[in-house]
């Protein structure tokens, strides 16, 4: 129908498109922009040439992690062990 359906979350449309400009050329993929956590989901694409044509896809979004923090244990000495650890919420 060259459209999408965003269901209840109006959140995705500013930031679903087709990525071509005519989906009817056989190409009905879209584009995802921005992506948020809360996109974790599923997505269905379905296709009606002559025949209808369902596809799922299952997007997990994890977010970002941050800088980490790392520190040395121990004393700097050659030939001694020392313990590097980093540490990100």
């Amino acid at each position: 129908d060259h459209h999408v359906n965003y269901g209840s979350d109006s959140g995705l449309q500013d930031r679903v498109a087709f990525v071509q400009n005519d989906p009817s050329q056989y190409d009905a993929s879209i584009r995802l922009a921005d992506l948020q956590v809360s996109d974790t989901g599923t997505y269905q694409c379905r296709v009606k040439k002559n025949t209808v044509a369902i596809h799922e896809v299952i997007v997990t979004v994890q977010e970002k992690p941050a800088t980490p923090q790392c520190w040395a244990e121990g004393e700097l000495i050659e030939g001694r062990t020392i313990l590097l650890r980093c540490y990100s919420r």
